[in-house]
C-alpha cells in the first residue's frame, strides 16, 4: 500500500517502462550506427571480442560427465566338471596327493645330491664337513621350528579343522 501512496496508480506499470526501453530493434540500430563509422580498428575488435566470448562461454559451457565403467563380462574357467561325484573328488585328491609325494621325494633326493657334493668338495678343501652339516641340520631343524609356529599361530591351536 506504500507503493500506492507514493506513485499512485502508475506504480504498477514501472516495472513495464523497464522493460519498454530494453527494444532489440534499437539496439541492433545503434550497434549498426558504431560499426559502421569508419574505424580502422572495427574488425579486430570485433573478431577479439567474439573470440573472447566465446571462450568464456566454451570454457564455461562445457560439462564433462564421467560415465561410471561398464561392468565386465567375468568368464570362469572351471578344471572340474561341476557334476562330479564325491567319490571322484577323493580319487582326485589321492591322485594330486601322490603326485606331490612323488615330487618332494624328487627333491629331497637332488637336495642329498647337493649336500654330498658339497661334503666331498669340503673334504677335499681341507674342511671340518661334520661340523658344517651339523650346524647346517641345527638352522634347518631352526628354520622347520619356525615354520611350524607360525602355522600353529595362524591355524590355532584349537581349530576345528581336520589335521592334514
Amino acid at each position: 500500500m506504500a507503493g500506492l501512496a507514493r506513485g499512485g496508480r502508475n506504480a504498477y506499470l514501472a516495472p513495464m517502462r523497464f522493460f519498454s526501453r530494453l527494444n532489440p530493434a534499437s539496439g541492433m540500430r545503434d550497434f549498426w550506427q558504431e560499426f559502421s563509422r569508419p574505424q580502422p580498428y572495427r574488425i579486430p575488435i570485433l573478431l577479439v571480442s567474439v573470440a573472447l566470448t566465446g571462450g568464456l562461454l566454451l570454457a564455461f559451457g562445457t560439462e564433462k560427465v564421467d560415465v561410471p565403467p561398464e561392468k565386465p563380462d567375468i568368464i570362469y574357467i572351471t578344471t572340474f566338471a561341476p557334476d562330479r561325484t564325491e567319490a571322484e573328488i577323493v580319487a582326485s585328491n589321492i591322485a594330486n596327493q601322490k603326485k606331490k609325494d612323488i615330487i618332494a621325494a624328487e627333491l629331497a633326493r637332488r637336495e642329498e645330491e647337493k649336500r654330498d657334493l658339497y661334503r666331498t668338495l669340503g673334504k677335499m678343501s681341507g674342511m671340518d664337513t661334520d661340523k658344517i652339516e651339523a650346524q647346517a641340520e641345527k638352522e634347518r631343524a631352526a628354520e622347520e621350528k619356525k615354520r611350524e609356529a607360525y602355522i600353529e599361530q595362524v591355524v590355532g591351536k584349537g581349530s576345528d579343522a581336520p589335521a592334514q
